[in-house]
């Protein structure tokens, strides 16, 4: 997977190359040297003091890569105009390099990184709308293909649990959540917290 970050100084931060070690970091002139090959990401940086409809506008010409946008100050409503702007995700410029293998991961797999800020928002709001149909107009033959655990950490994320709160509730730790979350993503064939909670919630997905 190639990754080309774009920054108006063109400046290569130590977290993106411990994260992305190959990755290219170029000016937003530079866009026409992007060649559309192999898979790949676009990330571009959001300066304190960027317009980001500007920003994306200077990287227009580029292949149509997923875009994730690299925000000096992220808060939901920049997070939503980048995705309403065709971005794939959006997340803290200085984001650690876990959590930057973590967003490449959803991106690269067709999901989105939407922060978990808004994210909870989100989740929250489908699992409210979506529980106001009664019990039995739900679809409950996703949990014939988990097990008893993966059923109750699948229930409580839909919800809008944080992994932090599911490991409170079932006095497990954070990192047995996130292997739960990772097998009940791949025997859903889900990409994300959000298709998750409505695949949960009574809709297909």
């Amino acid at each position: 997977m190639q990754h080309w970050i774009f920054d108006r100084e063109a400046e290569m931060l130590a977290s993106w190359q411990e994260a992305m070690p190959a990755a290219r970091v170029l000016a937003r002139r530079e866009v026409s040297n992007i060649l559309d090959g192999e898979p790949g990401i676009l990330w571009c940086r959001l300066r304190s003091g960027d317009a980001l409809n500007e920003v994306l506008s200077a990287i227009h010409g580029a292949p149509r890569y997923p875009l994730v946008v690299l925000c000096d100050e992220p808060d939901d409503e920049i997070v939503m105009r980048a995705l309403e702007a065709g971005a794939a995700g959006c997340c803290n410029t200085h984001a650690a390099p876990e959590v930057l293998r973590q967003v490449a991961l959803v991106v690269g797999n067709g999901g989105l990184w939407v922060g978990q800020s808004l994210l909870q928002q989100l989740v929250g709001s489908t699992a409210r709308t979506l529980g106001q149909r009664s019990r039995e107009e739900k679809r409950d033959d996703w949990a014939q293909l988990l097990s008893e655990r993966e059923v109750q950490v699948a229930r409580l994320v839909a919800g809008g649990a944080s992994n932090k709160e599911v490991a409170s509730q079932l006095s497990i730790t954070e990192r047995t959540v996130k292997a739960h979350l990772g097998a009940i993503f791949e025997k859903l064939s889900l990409r994300d917290r959000l298709q998750l909670s409505v695949r949960v919630n009574g809709l297909t997905v």
